[in-house]
């Protein structure tokens, strides 16, 4: 995923030395470390050092018999502060390497959410101990941006807003009894998603698209943690690569009532970022699941 690294600041590396250098400095200087036994019996090592507010890189590797240490790749990482959804989550290994992918389902976004899991070492460490809890858990999603653009806010009056809540209420319930069997509930749903493509398919003639979705959550490419969105910006702040000093921007964005962290390299990002204003661009999804 080294396409990814510029998110935090890396994007000048110039060279395979460069990026040697720091894993080497991350595998020397870690701020947290897990080594565990993987299921084909190898020692594996989980070295993490932030580079910033909640961000950083994370080595994963082999040791050898003899106790030498082998990185086999490095993960830039974000760290979410905010709890995403609370869901049953099921987490599957990759199939070429030792990392794992976090699944679950939740009916805001209407769809199975894919995220790469951030605290492999600390899941590790749990199935020690016995199996993974089966109850829902809390997870931080957090998601880092190759590109983005900045849009402003769709127009919205407080009668809108609450029109728009009260709709919501009414279609999780139907979703709910769906989901339960419900024939009644799938037929007022179907009816629902044919009246809302007519009306966009309608306005859609006279107005740009983004005038009318408020936000989306949608799978990008082949690669299944990888989404392209656009939500609303909740908070937004400056923070600083502390090897490179490259500039970033760290926000928290709301789409389709999903809430999560997100961080980009300015230079990736066209216009000014604001409260208020909306994020539009393609992530790296990740997540931190809270397995105590």
């Amino acid at each position: 995923m080294h396409t990814y690294q510029n998110s935090i600041g890396f994007g000048n590396l110039k060279s395979h030395e460069d990026m040697d250098l720091i894993i080497r400095n991350t595998v020397l200087h870690f701020d947290e470390k897990h080594i565990f036994r993987t299921e084909n019996n190898a020692i594996y090592g989980e070295f993490s050092k932030e580079y910033g507010d909640r961000f950083g890189m994370k080595v994963c590797g082999e040791f050898t018999d003899s106790g030498n240490f082998y990185p086999e790749y490095s993960v830039p990482y974000l760290v979410g502060n905010t709890v995403s959804m609370v869901q049953e989550t099921e987490f599957e290994r990759h199939a070429g390497r030792e990392a794992y992918a976090g699944v679950a389902e939740d009916p805001r976004v209407g769809a199975t959410i894919i995220f790469y899991m951030i605290n492999m070492g600390e899941m590790q460490d749990r199935k020690e101990t016995g199996p993974l809890p089966k109850d829902p858990i809390k997870v931080y999603l957090s998601g880092l941006a190759r590109e983005g653009e900045i849009l402003l806010p769709v127009m919205k009056t407080p009668h809108d807003e609450e029109v728009y809540q009260k709709h919501q209420e009414e279609y999780f319930k139907l979703l709910s009894e769906a989901q339960n069997g419900d024939e009644s509930a799938m037929e007022a749903l179907s009816t629902e998603e044919m009246e809302d493509y007519n009306l966009v398919t309608k306005r859609l003639q006279n107005e740009d698209v983004f005038s009318i979705v408020d936000s989306c959550f949608l799978p990008y490419g082949v690669e299944c943690d990888q989404y392209s969105i656009c939500g609303n910006i909740c908070s937004c702040k400056q923070v600083m690569n502390e090897a490179t000093a490259e500039r970033l921007y760290k926000m928290e964005i709301e789409a389709c009532d999903l809430y999560f962290d997100i961080i980009i390299n300015a230079k990736d990002l066209t216009g000014e970022p604001e409260v208020g204003r909306r994020f539009r661009g393609l992530l790296w999804l990740q997540g931190y699941a809270e397995l105590s």
